[in-house]
């Protein structure tokens, strides 16, 4: 199960950071309301033939136990997040903004510990550190504009972190059903409110892009992130989601052509140090799990999940996603902060 979430952390990175330079680019014929009203558009419409599915469970988010965390993921996550992203884009290179993302690790990270109960030990905060050590290196090169730019992005990994822990807990449907309200919520009110402000109808060159942009960027991604969230845990999702820099900055030389820097390079490294440190992470003790309701991916092979389906032999290997119950459970071994272990500590 980890070695899965792990995979699926580093590549919704990817689909991220494909996202900086390219909004970059769709910044000089839309506002930052539009753009970010598309982008979550297509993470909905991306994930659109899921939602009628029988198993997406899409009225579970708005139960009473769910709604408070539903409510918290579109407005910090879809809504204040993008925008105060895209404020900074405005001011600063690309490459240097897909950097300064990391910041959503650190805020992550302290928002796990003061909140969520997400424990963390000295490899996890030996990788938060060097995220820090690699935004202000890269501030280095920006000048006084780049100060502004780092602060309305930290702003908005600070959403993203308190949308990170939401997401990481919400277990009442699928990566897929959360991605879809997040995108068709956010993303509508966003390009609202940016044609109101624009006073004029948006170009269609630039809708299409946006959307595809958004369908991988933002809604492939965002399925990804949540599956391996709900696994490992926010932060150290977030630590695996860190190496969507390494892949803005290389795009955003490669389309926006913007010149080379040397801390960008010191900063990569840095970041890529983050993640291995971070990865030798072993949490072990004796633990006791309650009785428990939800839903998420998971498979019949990891000690927790030995519910029996009707009329179905599943293999303990297949991935697979339904409500089920578990029963309370006593024991020990290595874990991570997923659904099952936001147990506190002693």
């Amino acid at each position: 199960m980890r070695r899965f979430a792990i995979i699926t952390g580093i590549l919704s990175g990817f689909l991220f950071g494909i996202a900086t330079p390219f909004s970059k680019l769709l910044l000089a014929g839309l506002n930052s309301f539009q753009l970010a009203g598309l982008l979550y558009l297509g993470a909905a419409l991306a994930m659109f033939p899921y939602i009628f599915r029988r198993n997406s469970h899409l009225k579970l988010l708005f139960h009473k136990g769910s709604l408070a965390k539903t409510i918290g993921i579109i407005f910090f996550g879809g809504f204040a997040g993008p925008l105060l992203l895209l404020a900074g884009l405005k001011t600063a290179n690309a490459a240097s903004v897909s950097i300064w993302l990391n910041m959503e690790l650190v805020a992550t990270a302290i928002l796990g510990v003061l909140i969520f109960r997400d424990a963390l030990d000295r490899n996890t905060w030996i990788g938060v550190i060097l995220t820090i050590v690699a935004g202000l290196v890269t501030s280095f090169g920006e000048g006084s504009s780049g100060l502004i730019s780092g602060l309305l992005i930290t702003a908005a990994c600070i959403c993203w972190g308190i949308d990170n822990h939401l997401t990481a807990l919400t277990d009442g449907a699928s990566p897929q059903t959360v991605t879809f309200v997040k995108g068709i919520v956010a993303g509508s009110v966003n390009l609202l409110i940016g044609c109101l402000i624009a006073g004029q109808g948006i170009s269609f060159g630039n809708v299409i892009p946006a959307i595809v942009v958004g369908i991988f960027a933002y809604g492939i991604s965002i399925v990804l992130y949540v599956t391996s969230a709900q696994n490992i845990g926010a932060t150290r999702s977030q630590i695996l989601f860190s190496t969507a820099p390494v892949w803005g900055v290389l795009l955003s030389y490669l389309f926006v052509h913007e010149s080379f820097q040397w801390v960008h390079v010191i900063s990569i490294v840095l970041l890529a140090l983050a993640v291995i440190i971070t990865n030798l992470l072993s949490h072990k003790h004796i633990h006791t799990h309650v009785l428990m309701e939800h839903v998420h991916y998971h498979q019949h092979a990891d000690g927790h999940h030995t519910h029996l389906h009707e009329g179905e032999t599943v293999p303990g290997s297949k991935w697979h996603s339904h409500l089920h119950t578990h029963d309370p459970l006593t024991h020990e071994h290595s874990h991570d902060p997923d659904l099952h272990h936001r147990h506190a500590h002693d």
